[in-house]
């Protein structure tokens, strides 16, 4: 439905040399009137200023690996190249309020602990030897796999391969802590945290699935996932499994949730991600839906067509949905499937009560493209 200013309930005062009077000694008492501006605050519907952006790993991976050079990793705190979408460099964005970037850990190299406010999450996107320390817990990961770091925890990281480089991509909710005006950032006093000696602890205790502790480790209160790695070996086979017993969404195809073992809910207050498959040639249908995702490719190639633009991907590439804009994803494949792992700001959605979602109805559900 498409919506104008003069349908009745909407404003559409007219300007008079009175009025523009009465606005100034308004603003003379830092105040406004509402009728100016409602039709800009209260829209029919999501107007995001962000905008379907792709990143390509093939082009962008040159420019992360030449840092290692410029800029040393005590300096920079954490050697990150950020991906800003054009619609949001105000608050260094890459969609809506989701912050996302690619980070670099030359061999053997440690970062120091740190611990802030907002939550944060890894997918290992090339590299052995990359590790991360949460908490006191060292887990160690590898291409593909997903690990998350809940906001105020301490954290470190580091790369123990003798050879090569890690690059990881990083996704943090910096814009939406920020928009609350509630960041805060603290530097460990020891600069490195006491370790314990178990590594990959969460792993070992929580990551059975169906299983879960009883009766040992089963207080655990704190409003995130206990489990801070989720490995692409358990997450892929996880994926084939699905496919197996259900043809998945029109819209998404096999798509599953990382998730909290003790509750089922996501892994962070405001930081929900999934991962999905695409079956060879698999063309999903079209939907839209409040919150933003932030999309990198884990396996294969593709394309996806969101708001009437179509985007072609690859291994490694990084694309963004934002709120409320219509996107579909094909695989282009014909003999072997593609994979994209996605994070979101959906938890925040749902608990605010601001999720919708809807099909897209015409042409068989698919978009037409620009």
């Amino acid at each position: 439905m498409t919506y104008s200013d003069d349908v009745l309930g909407r404003a559409r005062v007219g300007e008079t040399p009175e009025l523009k009077a009465y606005y100034e000694r308004l603003a003379g008492h830092e105040a406004g009137a509402l009728w100016t501006v409602a039709n800009e605050i209260e829209p029919w519907y999501p107007q995001p200023k962000s905008v379907p952006t792709h990143w390509s790993y093939a082009d962008l991976r040159p420019l992360v690996l030449e840092s290692l050079d410029l800029v040393k990793a005590d300096d920079a705190g954490r050697r990150v190249v950020m991906l800003v979408n054009p619609g949001r460099k105000d608050i260094s964005a890459a969609v809506g309020m989701l912050y996302t970037g690619l980070q670099v850990m030359g061999p053997g190299e440690s970062m120091t602990a740190h611990r802030h406010q907002a939550a944060a999450l890894r997918f290992v996107v090339e590299g052995q030897g990359a590790w991360t320390v949460v908490d006191g817990q060292k887990l160690k990961v590898g291409p593909r796999d997903f690990a998350i770091t809940p906001n105020w925890t301490w954290h470190e990281h580091g790369n123990e391969s003798d050879d090569a480089p890690v690059i990881w991509q990083d996704g943090l909710d910096i814009p939406l802590v920020n928009a609350h005006d509630a960041g805060f950032y603290e530097v460990h006093p020891n600069h490195y945290q006491e370790r314990g000696q178990v590594v990959n602890s969460s792993l070992l205790t929580y990551g059975a699935g169906e299983l879960r502790p009883y009766g040992f480790a089963d207080g655990w209160t704190k409003p995130y996932s206990p489990l801070f790695a989720y490995p692409w070996e358990q997450a892929y086979p996880a994926l084939l499994n699905a496919a197996r017993a259900t043809d998945g969404s029109p819209y998404d195809g096999v798509i599953l949730e990382y998730s909290n073992p003790l509750t089922g809910g996501s892994v962070m207050p405001t930081l929900g991600a999934h991962l999905q498959m695409l079956r060879p040639g698999e063309a999903t249908q079209a939907h839209r839906h409040t919150g933003s995702v932030i999309y990198n490719v884990a396996k294969g190639s593709g394309h996806s067509v969101i708001a009437g633009r179509r985007f072609d991907w690859t291994e490694g590439d990084i694309f963004c949905v934002p709120s409320w804009a219509w996107h579909e994803h094909a695989n282009a494949s014909a003999g072997d499937d593609a994979v994209l792992f996605s994070f979101n700001d959906f938890p925040v959605m749902r608990s605010l009560a601001f999720w919708r979602e809807e099909a897209y109805l015409d042409n068989d559900g698919h978009q037409p493209t620009n």
